[in-house]
């Protein structure tokens, strides 16, 4: 899948394109549905199917303080979307002017660098352009005077929920994994770049991975066992979500740190995902750092004997 960051013809012979816009964050069954159907279209004409998308929530921008946390980071979101077998996906970063452009500037960028559109879908109901100015009634006009045709998928149910982005953080902030994999068609996964710490993990015996995971959806704090998968392979983790009360004293930010079991080398850089699959205990405070260690050794105990009955997938 190309990655793009204008709109611009795929190839010197490329024809018409097939779109589908929307945030897509999490990439759940409903999105799937929109994507599914603008591959399909475009593949019945023999023509191009690309994904447009941001690169970040438009929300951090226009209604910073509302903000959702995300679910996916940009890049796995990107995998996720290539996975589907699409052409290109055309990033476009969202910022104050961006927010700027009325629906109709924001069509006819996408027109001027394509060049043609044979088709645009997306769901029912989203909304697009300064102002929210824009949804499938102004597409569907704008579509009849440029030739191009429009559909707006109606939104996915499942067990009388309809499935959306929303839904998926909701299930995630209450420690529902299996709930949000149900809506994600997936094992739900936490995914970051693995950043530079302090190393505490390290001085207490325990080395961690800490994930970037600022402005993320996160689940409960707590301990988890969770499956990693990291530089092409998957190794049982013990996570721990949380402000670490015993080391630093005071509630800090909340941090993401994942130490694999039976691993030995440099991940600063590499993309993480964590599946979790066990909560094996809340956040506590300790009295002292030595009563912590033996903690987390049982910790990683519990999560060793997990996969070792089987719980590795």
């Amino acid at each position: 899948m190309r990655i793009l960051s204008e709109a611009a013809p795929l190839g010197e012979t490329s024809g018409p394109v097939h779109l589908a816009l929307g945030v897509f964050d999490g990439v759940h069954l409903g999105h799937q549905m929109v994507i599914r159907q603008t591959l399909e279209d475009a593949k019945a004409a023999g023509e191009s199917c690309v994904v447009v998308t941001f690169d970040r929530h438009p929300a951090t921008v226009v209604d910073p303080a509302n903000a959702p946390g995300m679910i996916q980071p940009l890049w796995r979101r990107l995998e996720t979307i290539a996975e589907i077998g699409v052409d290109a996906a055309l990033v476009f970063p969202f910022d104050e002017d961006f927010s700027r452009q009325s629906a109709e500037a924001f069509v006819r960028r996408l027109e001027d660098g394509f060049g043609k559109i044979a088709g645009i879908c997306v769901g029912s109901g989203f909304v697009f352009g300064h102002r929210r100015s824009g949804n499938v009634e102004v597409l569907t006009r704008m579509g009849e005077s440029a030739g191009f045709g429009v559909q707006g998928i109606p939104p996915l149910q499942i067990g009388g929920e309809i499935v959306s982005s929303s839904r998926v953080r909701e299930r995630i902030a209450g420690g529902d994994f299996q709930a949000a994999s149900r809506l994600l068609g997936r094992p739900y996964d936490l995914a970051g770049k693995v950043v530079a710490g302090d190393r505490m993990g390290r001085k207490l015996g325990f080395p961690t991975a800490n994930l970037e995971s600022a402005g993320m959806q996160l689940p409960p704090n707590g301990v988890y066992a969770a499956v990693a998968t990291v530089q092409g392979g998957r190794k049982p983790a013990a996570v721990n979500i949380g402000v670490r009360p015993t080391v630093d004293g005071h509630p800090g930010p909340v941090r993401v740190e994942a130490h694999l079991l039976d691993f030995d080398g440099e991940l600063y850089g590499e993309g993480l995902s964590l599946e979790f699959q066990r909560r094996l205990r809340g956040e506590e405070r300790f009295s002292s750092v030595e009563k912590l260690m033996a903690q987390i050794g049982r910790d990683v105990e519990a999560v060793r004997r997990w996969a070792r009955n089987g719980g590795l997938p």
